[in-house]
C-alpha cells in the first residue's frame, strides 16, 4: 500500500473511532458515567489488569506453538519479550505492533514467510478459537437476540471460520486445477500457515491456549462488572463478551476504540446491562489494555534493540508485509 493510501487508512480509522466514541457520548449521562468510572472498586481493577498482563503469557505460548510448527526455535523469554514490545506499539501505531514483531523476528534470522506466516496463523487461529467459544454460546444468545440480521451476521461469520479451516487442512487433497488456478505464493504461505493446525505435537494445547486468550477477556469484564457492581453474571459474560470481542477485531478502527464500546454497550444491553455501566466496562477494559502496554513501553526502553530501531525500517516493514500474500 502506498503512503498516500496508507495515510487515508489510518485516517478513517481514526475517524471511526473518534465518531462511534462521540456518538457514544452524547447519548450517555456523562455525569453517571464519571461516576461509574471514579467510583470502581480497586481491587476489581487491579485484579482486571493483572488478569490482562497474565494473558500476555498466554498469547506468547500460543505464538511460541505457531513458529515451532513452522520449524522457528524461537526461546520463551525471548518470544515473550517482543510480544509485549509489540502490545506498546499497538497502542501508540496503527498496526505498529506487527511491524515490530516482524522486526524483532528478523533479527533473529528468522525468513520473512515464517514471521508474517506465524502472524497471519496466530491471527486466524484466534478467530478459529473465537468461533468456537460463540458456537458453544449458541443456546444461550438465541433467546436473547430477536435481530434476525444480528443472527445472520454471526453465523456468517461462524461458517466463514469453518469454511477456512476446512480449506487451509484438505489444502493438499485440492484437485490440482484448482490449486494452479490459485498463485504460487499464496499457496505457499497457505501451507505454511496450515502448519500449525496439522501439527501432531501441541496441537492440542495449541487450540487450548487460542481458547483460554479469549476466556481471559471475558473474565476481565466479568471482573469489571463486578467492580461496577453491575448485575452482569457469568453466563452472561461468557455468551455475549465474545461477539464484543468479534466486532473490535475488524480492523476499522485504532485499537478496537469506539467499535469495541459500540459493541459492549449493545451487547451488555441483551443482558439488562444499563449503557452506562456497559460503556464504563469498555472504557476500563481498553484503559487496562493500555496499562499493559506501557508496561510493553517499559520493556522496549531497556531493550538492546531499540539503538537500531528507526521509523523509516518500520515503514518499509510495513509496506514489505502490506505487499506480502496474506
Amino acid at each position: 500500500m502506498k503512503p498516500p493510501a496508507k495515510a487515508l487508512v489510518t485516517l478513517v480509522k481514526f475517524a471511526v473511532s473518534i465518531g462511534i466514541l462521540v456518538l457514544l457520548l452524547r447519548s450517555q449521562d456523562l455525569s453517571s458515567l464519571k461516576a461509574d468510572l471514579l467510583a470502581v472498586n480497586l481491587n476489581m481493577l487491579a485484579l482486571a489488569v493483572l488478569l490482562l498482563f497474565a494473558q500476555t503469557f498466554v498469547l506468547c505460548h500460543r505464538w511460541i506453538l505457531i513458529l515451532r510448527a513452522m520449524s522457528v526455535p524461537l526461546g520463551w523469554l525471548a518470544g515473550w519479550r517482543i510480544l509485549i514490545i509489540s502490545t506498546f506499539f499497538n497502542q501508540v501505531l496503527p498496526a505498529g505492533g506487527d511491524a515490530v514483531r516482524i522486526w524483532m523476528l528478523r533479527r533473529n534470522g528468522v525468513q520473512w514467510s515464517q514471521t508474517i506466516g506465524s502472524i497471519v496463523a496466530d491471527r486466524f487461529l484466534a478467530l478459529l478459537a473465537l468461533g468456537l467459544i460463540v458456537l458453544a454460546g449458541m443456546p444461550f444468545l438465541l433467546p436473547r437476540v430477536h435481530d434476525n440480521s444480528l443472527l445472520f451476521a454471526i453465523v456468517t461469520v461462524l461458517a466463514a471460520a469453518c469454511l477456512g479451516a476446512i480449506a487451509l487442512a484438505t489444502l493438499d487433497r485440492w484437485p490440482p486445477r484448482l490449486i494452479a488456478a490459485v498463485p504460487a505464493r499464496i499457496v505457499q504461505f497457505a501451507m505454511l500457515v496450515r502448519a500449525p493446525l496439522l501439527a501432531a505435537g501441541g496441537r492440542a494445547m495449541l487450540i487450548v491456549s487460542a481458547i483460554v486468550v479469549h476466556l481471559i477477556t471475558v473474565a476481565t469484564c466479568y471482573v469489571l462488572a463486578i467492580g461496577l457492581e453491575a448485575p452482569l453474571t457469568a453466563l452472561d459474560a461468557f455468551v455475549l463478551v465474545p461477539l464484543v470481542i468479534l466486532s473490535s477485531a475488524v480492523p476499522i478502527s485504532i485499537g478496537g476504540w469506539g467499535v469495541r464500546e459500540g459493541a459492549m454497550v449493545a451487547a451488555l444491553g441483551l443482558a439488562g446491562i444499563a449503557s452506562d455501566k456497559a460503556l464504563a466496562i469498555s472504557v476500563l477494559l481498553g484503559l487496562g489494555g493500555l496499562i499493559v502496554g506501557l508496561f510493553g513501553g517499559l520493556v522496549w526502553l531497556i531493550a538492546p534493540e531499540r539503538t537500531s530501531f528507526s521509523p523509516d525500517e518500520a515503514r518499509a516493514i510495513a509496506e514489505r508485509t502490506d505487499a506480502a500474500p496474506v
